[in-house]
């Protein structure tokens, strides 16, 4: 008897989760208000006044308490010693709130699986849009 051919797996289309996307936007600002000083958005965009002066010697950062991707390209060694700085003021603080959103984002998708998977059936499938809750 000859061999069947195996079926290809069919794959459902890719779709985006806005509840995935929060949560990971929550992770991102407890990092960034931890290590820069301010929000994602800021941290990109933004920018703060870091100075640096050599006092006997000795590398004075001021105004390394809110960082941004530009003064990390443009001062690196006085806005790493900022975030670490502000990483061993905050450290213990951004801890628990890792936890906390780890642990409220679980709790809430088990409780509201039933409500989300009602809106994504009814609602945001029919759309197409490639969007689900």
């Amino acid at each position: 008897m000859a061999r069947r051919k195996k079926s290809k797996r069919r794959r459902g289309p890719k779709q985006c989760s806005v509840i995935n996307a929060i949560e990971a936007y929550a992770y991102a600002n407890l990092l960034t208000e931890g290590l820069a000083g301010t929000s994602p958005v800021g941290f990109i965009t933004g920018t703060s006044d870091i100075s640096m002066k050599t006092v006997s010697g000795a590398l004075v950062v001021s105004g390394a308490d809110q960082l941004s991707l530009q003064e990390m390209i443009t001062h690196p060694g006085a806005a790493f010693a900022g975030m670490q700085t502000n990483f061993m003021a905050n450290y213990q603080n951004m801890a628990v709130q890792a936890i906390g959103i780890g642990v409220g984002f679980k709790v809430a998708k088990k409780l509201l699986r039933r409500p989300i998977s009602n809106v994504n059936r009814n609602i945001m499938k029919p759309l197409g849009i490639g969007i689900k809750l």
